[in-house]
């Protein structure tokens, strides 16, 4: 079985930071391409970012530019700086991987969600 645990989440002022993070643990044998979604009340769950085992990033429009994700495949885990906030962003976000068991099976694993509040 492999988890999905986020952390970073809060309550800011828009204008703000906020650097949200997630690690991956259990069975895994490897890690495909990790992401962030996000879902407002009333809203579908959109993708907000997305990198590659290689590296290579791909961002939802409404965040270029003020959004930065990361990923440490050493550890596991991949990092959302989200700066400039505006009250828009304010959603839960759930860490997403396409993760392959060490019984090679790959499949996606979703975290539980963290809030991301931006508000005056």
């Amino acid at each position: 079985q492999v988890q999905l645990v986020e952390s970073g989440g809060g309550l800011v002022q828009p204008g703000e930071s906020l650097r949200l993070s997630c690690v991956a643990s259990g069975s895994i044998f490897s890690i495909n391409a990790m992401g962030w979604y996000r879902q407002a009340p009333g809203k579908q769950r959109e993708l907000v970012a997305a990198i590659s085992s290689g590296g290579r990033t791909n961002y939802a429009d409404s965040v270029k530019g003020r959004f930065t994700i990361s990923r440490d495949n050493a550890k596991n885990t991949v990092d959302l700086q989200a700066n400039s906030l505006k009250p828009e962003d304010t959603a839960v976000y759930y860490c997403n991987a396409r993760v392959t068991s060490r019984s090679m099976i790959s499949r996606d694993y979703w975290g539980q969600g963290t809030q991301v509040t931006v508000s005056s």
